[in-house]
């Protein structure tokens, strides 16, 4: 177990998702943010299925910045419950995961 993790987040378009991912690397919120184009999702919302076209975003990040980036994305995302999801990495390349520590604050 590493204390490395990824943060799953979704955006209602390119343009915030873009926003949010700079924001979290230039705040040292995150390495590095993938952003995945145009997911369809499938959910249900006040009651009713709803079907969205969304952009994902990976967020590499620490379990000491976690609370940062999940308080970044309830202030920067549109979306009234923004998507929040934190997945510990158990390994990697060593490298890789030193950079991750190296270039989060």
């Amino acid at each position: 177990m590493t204390d490395k993790r990824l943060i799953l987040t979704t955006c209602g378009s390119l343009e915030e998702a873009r926003s949010i991912a700079h924001a979290l690397v230039e705040r040292q919120l995150a390495a590095c943010v993938n952003i995945v184009p145009q997911i369809e999702s499938v959910y249900r919302w006040q009651g009713e299925i709803e079907t969205a076209t969304e952009w994902l975003l990976v967020i590499k990040t620490t379990s000491d910045a976690s609370e940062g980036v999940r308080e970044a994305l309830t202030e920067l995302n549109s979306y009234e419950l923004p998507e929040c999801i934190e997945i510990a990495i158990e390994a990697g390349s060593t490298a890789y995961l030193e950079w991750i520590g190296e270039s989060v604050s």
